[in-house]
C-alpha cells in the first residue's frame, strides 16, 4: 500500500503577496503584490518540495516548458528589456520560481529586485488587463 502523500497549500506568506491567476498543469501562477515590477511567480503544486531537484525528472522538464511560456508571455506583454528567473527560496521555502520582467528605468535597475523599494499597490483596473493578457498568452482559462 502507498503512502498516502500530505495534501499541497500555498505557504501563507507567498499567499499574502500574491495574487492567484490560476493553474498550469504543474504550477499555480501568481502575480506579486508589487506595482513596481511585473512579477510573476510558478509555484509547484507539489507537496514538501523545496528545491527543484525534489521534483521528479518529469516534473522537473514540465516546470521548465511553464517558466518558458510564462517567461515568454511575460516579455511580450510588457516589451521589458530583461527577463530575472530565479528560485531562491531563503525566506520562502516551499518551491516557487520568479519570472521578473526588468527595465533599465526601473527602481531597482541594475540590482536585484527584493527589499530595494516597499511594495506599491496595483491599481486594480491595471492589474486586471495585465492578468486577462497574461491568461491569454499562457492557455490559462480560470
Amino acid at each position: 500500500m502507498t503512502p498516502e502523500l500530505p495534501a499541497w497549500s500555498l505557504h501563507a506568506r507567498l499567499k499574502e503577496d500574491t495574487i492567484d491567476i490560476g493553474d498550469l498543469p504543474l504550477c499555480r501562477v501568481l502575480v506579486i503584490k508589487d506595482a513596481h515590477y511585473p512579477w510573476l511567480l510558478l509555484v509547484p503544486r507539489r507537496p514538501e518540495a523545496v528545491e527543484i531537484i525534489d521534483l521528479d525528472e518529469v516534473e522537473q522538464a514540465q516546470l521548465m516548458t511553464e517558466i518558458s511560456r510564462v517567461a515568454r508571455a511575460l516579455k511580450e506583454i510588457t516589451k521589458c528589456e530583461k527577463l530575472n528567473i530565479a528560485a531562491l527560496g531563503n525566506m520562502v521555502p516551499q518551491l516557487h520560481v520568479h519570472v521578473i520582467a526588468r527595465r533599465s528605468s526601473d527602481a531597482a535597475w541594475p540590482r536585484p529586485v527584493w527589499g530595494v523599494m516597499p511594495p506599491l499597490a496595483h491599481d486594480a483596473e491595471e492589474v486586471q488587463r495585465f492578468i486577462s493578457a497574461l491568461r491569454r498568452k499562457i492557455w490559462l482559462v480560470k
